[in-house]
């Protein structure tokens, strides 16, 4: 029986700027890249903000989009599986302790936002504008403040696993309630290739990557469409 090829694409900086909708320049071929191939979706995010940042079309046609990490699933319109889960008081606390000490002054709300089987965590906020999102990423890029804060959770709740994630936050989850929970639903005999911004160790793209053999790490939805380009000129691709 011949392999199925399978994609798998990060959203935030690999298909979409971080948080941004999709540009419209990479929404046809895209959407045409869905309707030729088996594609799936996997996001820190939550449903409303994917769809938000590639349109209802493009997340239709995806086999399954797994939101939240892999902690909400759906398909299409059907919530395949949802997994509840609380934030415990203690690590709550630390990371309020992780906002109010950061030399970083500026704060627009939203810094502990709770999602299915996860939180996000920001110290300039989800709430964040571009501009005030660029220049946390500034301060972000010389300071490596989220590394440094996810390394000390780590340290502290060894339980629990927080990786940087997109441009301006933390995901903590129980550990092994990551990206990498997806592939269980995957067949052996599938070939899967998996598209990602945060390959990194210390990335939330990284604990999948390191399961699939065939991953490439990307900068941006422009190298993501060079990529898929050359794919389907080596007939990797349809």
């Amino acid at each position: 029986m011949a392999k199925l090829r399978k994609f798998i694409f990060d959203v935030d900086g690999t298909l979409t700027p971080s948080r941004g909708k999709m540009d419209k320049s990479f929404i046809t071929f895209f959407f045409d890249f869905c309707r030729n191939n088996d594609v799936y979706l996997v996001t820190g995010s939550d449903k409303a903000k994917t769809i938000e940042q590639i349109g209802e079309e493009i997340y239709n046609k995806c086999k399954r989009v797994y939101q939240c990490n892999g902690n909400d699933i759906w398909q299409s319109d059907n919530n395949i599986q949802t997994n509840e889960w609380t934030l415990p008081n203690l690590a709550r606390t630390f990371l309020i302790s992780c906002e109010y000490e950061s030399p970083f002054t500026q704060r627009t709300g939203n810094h502990i936002e709770e999602r299915p089987g996860m939180v996000n965590f920001s110290v300039v906020g989800r709430n964040a504008n571009l501009e005030e999102r660029a220049r946390y990423v500034a301060y972000d890029t010389f300071e490596n403040e989220r590394q440094t804060i996810a390394d000390a959770f780590n340290t502290m709740f060894p339980d629990l696993s927080a990786k940087v994630g997109g441009e301006t936050g933390i995901d903590i989850s129980p550990k092994g309630a990551d990206k990498s929970q997806i592939v269980k639903d995957f067949d052996k005999e599938d070939t899967l290739w998996f598209f990602g911004d945060a390959i990194y160790e210390g990335g939330n793209d990284y604990p999948l990557a390191k399961l699939i053999k065939n991953h490439r790490k990307v900068n941006g939805w422009s190298q993501t469409k060079e990529y898929l380009q050359f794919f389907q000129e080596q007939n990797i691709a349809n």
